[in-house]
């Protein structure tokens, strides 16, 4: 797992206190980020009080957008995983009484994407 794994869009573990300075903006002051993942560019973050998606866009990675999601509004998720031919897994995620998942994120034949899911279970849980 590492920098390899990121550019294959495999998720890898990502150091908590690293991602809590990088987020110092979004994260509020008695928030704590526990646990987050990148997918090549982008986060998952699971901190005590929400998930916070980070998308960066564009070329250069300047464009970030930043979706914050209290546990309490996550509906229910699934996870699609990846077959013979198909190397793409695929956890959704869906939000208050959508009918359609709100949220998609794609991942390559990656077995941290059951990592993902149990710590989004976990959170929803509590919740």
């Amino acid at each position: 797992m590492g920098f390899f794994d990121g550019l294959m869009g495999n998720a890898s573990v990502v150091d908590a206190k690293e991602i809590e300075k990088e987020l110092e903006m979004i994260v509020g002051e008695q928030e704590l980020v526990e646990l987050a993942y990148k997918l090549v560019r982008d986060l998952i973050v699971f901190t005590d009080l929400r998930l916070i998606l980070v998308d960066k866009q564009g070329l250069t990675g300047k464009k970030v957008e930043y979706q914050s999601i209290p546990y309490k509004s996550i509906s229910r998720f699934s996870v699609e995983t990846a077959g013979h031919f198909d190397l793409d897994a695929e956890l959704k995620i869906w939000i208050s009484s959508a009918m359609q998942p709100t949220i998609s994120k794609q991942f390559k034949k990656d077995k941290n994407i059951y990592e993902v899911q149990k710590a989004l279970a976990v959170y929803v849980a509590k919740a």
